[in-house]
């Protein structure tokens, strides 16, 4: 009888190679970065708000939450912060009393403006060791992910 070669787990899965594994590697690099350079001391949620709300205007909390892909309960948690921080306004929705309606007030314009200047910085900072090529490559490929 011919022996078969003995295929082991480590041969079958190997943690270096998994979409996951690699996903939260690259993550914990660009959060390093992040947080090492990001300005008032964001976190990227928070970052992440602010960057949405400069983009599209007023919107209610709850499509903030949607744009930004966080759950109800963290989108209320970065809300309030912001609120404390004077760098968001919520108010009753105008057309619906339910929602409340979230816009950067003045304050949060400035700081907003002036996180996504050393966003760009943070970007290009964590694709770094990719060409621009490859850089391009990767951004798409995560976006088809989303």
């Amino acid at each position: 009888m011919a022996s078969r070669p003995r295929t082991t787990a480590a041969s079958e899965y190997r943690l270096d190679e998994q979409v996951g594994f690699l996903l939260r590697v690259a993550m914990q690099r660009h959060t390093s970065i992040f947080m090492s350079r990001i300005i008032k001391g964001l976190t990227q949620t928070q970052f992440a708000a602010l960057a949405k709300l400069r983009e599209v205007g007023p919107c209610s909390q709850n499509q903030l939450g949607r744009l930004i892909y966080l759950d109800a309960a963290t989108t209320k948690g970065v809300v309030d912060r912001l609120k404390g921080r004077r760098l968001i306004t919520v108010r009753a929705d105008a057309h619906d009393r339910r929602r409340r309606a979230i816009a950067l007030t003045e304050a949060g314009r400035a700081v907003a403006e002036a996180a996504v200047k050393v966003a760009r910085q943070i970007t290009r900072h964590t694709l770094m060791p990719l060409t621009v090529k490859e850089q391009k490559t990767v951004i798409g490929l995560l976006k088809k992910l989303t």
